[in-house]
């Protein structure tokens, strides 16, 4: 069986939106504008495109990250893997050539059935709507977060406001950063 990752930069109060400038978020551009960058607080990233075999991705993160990702060298690592969107109404003939082997998935069922498969972990940036859906429907294993020392009040969240059972976490790994980031590596207790 697969691992899941979710892995996302995250406002002490859990909002993930728009951390590197995405357009329409007023607080757009959170993780760089007050935190002083430090690249040793960046490594964790680094090690995710090493350790992970497939990107999952929610449709917008896919609309957002196929024109820009496929170029850039700071993501060479994703390129050649294959990637997974989840997605209801995403047609075949708008996924990007030049940046590997793309399927859509068009439900939650057909992403346990992909962690059922032979294969390294599978990591899921940015998709806050996916993110959210995965943990309710209890198909993450692992969360790697960068945590910034930051409120931002509004916006959207990593975490569902389901009316759940509770779900333990072990903390696995943990770092704190001369600018206030936290790193948090969590697996999922079951």
């Amino acid at each position: 069986m697969r691992t899941l990752i979710s892995t996302a930069f995250v406002s002490l109060d859990g909002v993930m939106e728009a951390p590197g400038g995405e357009p329409g978020y007023r607080n757009s551009g959170w993780t760089f504008k007050d935190v002083a960058f430090l690249p040793e607080a960046y490594k964790l990233k680094g090690r995710e495109q090493e350790e992970a075999a497939a990107l999952l991705l929610g449709r917008a993160s896919y609309e957002a990250f196929s024109p820009v990702w496929p170029g850039m060298e700071e993501f060479a690592g994703y390129r050649a893997m294959p990637k997974y969107v989840v997605s209801t109404t995403l047609a075949d003939d708008a996924l990007v050539s030049g940046w590997g082997e793309t399927a859509i998935l068009r439900s939650l069922d057909e992403v346990a059935a992909l962690k059922e498969t032979e294969g390294g972990p599978i990591i899921v940036h940015g998709s806050a709507e996916l993110n959210r859906n995965l943990a309710d429907a209890d198909l993450i294993d692992r969360y790697h977060l960068l945590v910034f020392p930051v409120l931002l009040g509004a916006g959207k969240r990593l975490f569902s406001a389901a009316d759940k059972d509770r779900q333990l976490l072990k903390l696995v790994e943990h770092e704190a950063y001369a600018n206030g980031i936290q790193k948090n590596v969590f697996e999922v207790v079951r």
